[in-house]
């Protein structure tokens, strides 16, 4: 088991949400800190219906004086059951874990999360800092970081049944779509996609699906956390930019399984996505466990120029450009440079495939791999000392 760099809810005695997709290992990171915790797993199904039926059986199962953590794995399976985990704080002073693998649609159900009584934490696959030594590259490349899928035998059949699980047990059940075979039609459409500017219109064409409902699936894959959408930076713009959000998968494996490769598709291409997609997988999930507070987006001039993230914040202004050579030539600074232009105050970076950092003026030139181990202090952290 690997050591997470999330530790900071633990510093306190606070009730807290922890959410993140199936797979992320939430139910490990939990059981690594505790001793003694009751655990209460709602995809059990004798436990779900019982709750689902009568929530206020809960306080019922906790032992009299019990003083340790309560767990709820999976929680927005009955999103009702946190009136009486509200209630259960406020008299009993009880500690709750609550995890899940979607805020959002505990919040469209009308549920206020706890109105500020429990923090909320996210947990994402796993990063560089983390795996350390065996951090492989090109693996990951391939098949992903989920907690599960670095220890299976055969990767890609547990992102066969991973996707299929998320198919039966969040989308089906739960009743986020009648029509499962149209959903799954549209995953690995949508896997077209990735690190591309959404068009609803040609994806809805492609998946031969309604374009509105085109819409709700991409908004389901949010729900769920199995997706990003990163939209332009305009913020004091010289110039025209572009509006339509830019779409990953939350998981390079993910993202691999579902783009199925065909005699007309060029490796290169769909490795250049990947790169780019580890990337923004690597920084999410650094960005938040290290508080750096940036806001994500890309950038893309009318003409066409287009700088792959954009990160705003308190720290300053950073833009950054993935490229698959292991050589730099002065075209591929062009871009970086166009928007240095309209924002002069912004760090500029370039990460590419060679071995060796370079400096271009105002570029820094950094090895892809050196960049991801490196990355807090490029954020701007100054304490390595993980939270």
């Amino acid at each position: 088991m690997y050591t997470r760099l999330l530790k900071k809810p633990f510093q306190n005695e606070k009730s807290f949400f922890l959410f993140g997709p199936r797979g992320v290992g939430k139910t490990t990171w939990v059981r690594s800190f505790l001793t003694q915790p009751l655990y209460f797993d709602l995809l059990e199904t004798r436990l779900y219906t019982k709750l689902l039926r009568d929530p206020q059986l809960l306080e019922a199962l906790i032992p009299v004086n019990f003083t340790d953590w309560i767990v709820i794995d999976e929680v927005q399976r009955i999103p009702i059951l946190l009136n009486e985990v509200h209630r259960l704080i406020e008299n009993k002073k009880y500690k709750f874990i609550l995890t899940g693998s979607s805020a959002r649609s505990l919040r469209k159900k009308g549920v206020n999360l706890l109105a500020g009584r429990a923090l909320t934490y996210h947990l994402y696959p796993l990063t560089i800092q983390e795996l350390g030594k065996d951090y492989n590259l090109e693996k990951i490349l391939q098949f992903g970081a989920l907690a599960a899928v670095l220890n299976e035998a055969d990767p890609q059949k547990y992102l066969e049944s991973y996707v299929q699980t998320y198919l039966r047990e969040e989308v089906l059940q739960e009743g986020l779509t009648r029509n499962i075979s149209d959903f799954a039609r549209f995953l690995e459409v949508a896997s077209y996609s990735q690190g591309s500017q959404l068009n609803m219109s040609n994806i809805a064409r492609e998946a031969e699906i309604h374009q509105k409902v085109v819409v709700s699936y991409f908004n389901i894959l949010e729900d769920l956390l199995l997706s990003f959408r990163l939209y332009p930076f305009t913020k004091k713009a010289k110039r025209r930019l572009v509006t339509h959000p830019k779409f990953y998968y939350f998981d390079v494996g993910v993202y691999r399984h579902l783009r199925r490769l065909g005699p007309f598709d060029r490796p290169e291409e769909v490795g250049g996505i990947a790169l780019e997609s580890l990337f923004l997988q690597e920084l999410t999930a650094v960005n938040d466990y290290y508080e750096c507070g940036y806001q994500i987006y890309f950038w893309r001039s009318q003409s066409g120029l287009e700088v792959d993230f954009v990160l705003y914040g308190a720290k300053g202004l950073v833009a950054i450009e993935i490229k698959q050579s292991r050589k730099v030539n002065i075209y591929d600074l062009k871009n970086l440079r166009a928007f240095k232009e309209d924002y002069p105050m912004a760090k500029l970076y370039l990460l590419y495939g060679g071995e060796h950092k370079e400096y271009h003026d105002d570029v820094e030139v950094i090895p892809f791999l050196t960049a991801l181990q490196d990355l807090p202090q490029l954020l701007g952290y100054k304490d390595i000392k993980a939270y």
